[in-house]
């Protein structure tokens, strides 16, 4: 396995890009705007004007694009992956998506004689760049076995969850995690503004006992120095926590946690603030507290 096709050259997907170009494999990409991966062009990386030439001769496609409706796309559409890819090649969406979605690819796929994977990423632009992703898949176990040498390059904690979907079903586990860990330190850090507290005191105190958490660590510096930059898109994550709700209404579940946190999202980016990092959950809290001051 040497030649890589990999559509999807974003936030995460160059980091992703330049470690598997580390790592000795070849990089053929597609982008629907060429000057936005101009940088990684220089490094290496092979551009192609369309999906169909870029996957033609690789042995492997890995996909990491914004939304299902973008899977579906590049994946379904003529001419595109599943009519372009070449016999046999592992075909591996690294996009966040529906599980049902995932299956569908998987189905089509494995018709054509292609190796199908989900394999959704968490870590955020930070783990992407160092290559320490964690990496959830799902599919065919001999298949992970293979697409190993791809993952590692690309990550530090990879796990096969079951099959095909699983991958999926993990990732969204992983962001109802996130989504009420990270309500709990905007609400921690608007209780303790409220009180009077040194906002970094309170930082540096409870992070290494019961309270410390990734999304502390991570978001609670940025929260108080109001760096609303996206790592990972508040947009993308609106997505994810609406696949994770459809998927527990199916099963009957009531996720009051995440329901309350997507709807604080979703009233955020109603208001013009997708494009902000996940951490911008915290502009909820200060302007639900500046209504009720005035």
């Amino acid at each position: 396995m040497h030649k890589i096709g990999f559509i999807g050259v974003g936030i995460m997907g160059k980091s992703m890009v330049r470690n598997l170009m580390k790592a000795g494999f070849e990089l053929h990409i597609y982008a629907r705007t060429k000057e936005k991966v101009e940088d990684v062009i220089g490094e290496g990386a092979v551009f192609h004007e369309s999906i169909q030439e870029c996957v033609s001769d690789c042995d492997a496609v890995i996909t990491i694009v914004g939304f299902p409706q973008d899977v579906e796309e590049v994946y379904f559409d003529t001419g595109n992956i599943l009519d372009s890819a070449k016999q046999g090649a592992y075909l591996i969406d690294m996009t966040t998506t529906s599980p049902m979605l995932a299956k569908k690819i998987a189905e089509a796929g494995t018709e054509k004689g292609y190796h199908v994977l989900d394999a959704p990423v968490t870590g955020g632009d930070g783990g992407a760049k160092a290559g320490t992703l964690s990496i959830l898949v799902g599919g065919g176990k001999e298949d992970y076995a293979s697409c190993m040498p791809l993952f590692e390059a690309m990550g530090a904690n990879i796990n096969y969850q079951g099959e095909a979907g699983c991958g999926q079903h993990a990732k969204l586990a992983n962001q109802i995690m996130i989504a009420g860990t990270l309500s709990g330190v905007c609400e921690a850090l608007t209780y303790a503004k409220a009180k009077g507290l040194d906002l970094q005191v309170l930082l540096d105190s409870v992070s290494t006992g019961a309270a410390g958490s990734k999304q502390l660590d991570t978001f609670g510096p940025k929260i108080l120095a109001d760096d609303y930059a996206p790592g990972f898109f508040m947009k993308h994550f609106i997505k994810d926590m609406r696949l994770a709700l459809t998927e527990a209404n199916m099963s009957g579940l009531c996720l009051d946690v995440l329901s309350q946190a997507l709807a604080n999202y979703e009233e955020l980016a109603a208001e013009g603030n997708g494009d902000l990092g996940t951490q911008a959950l915290m502009k909820y809290y200060e302007d639900t507290c500046c209504e009720e001051e005035e």
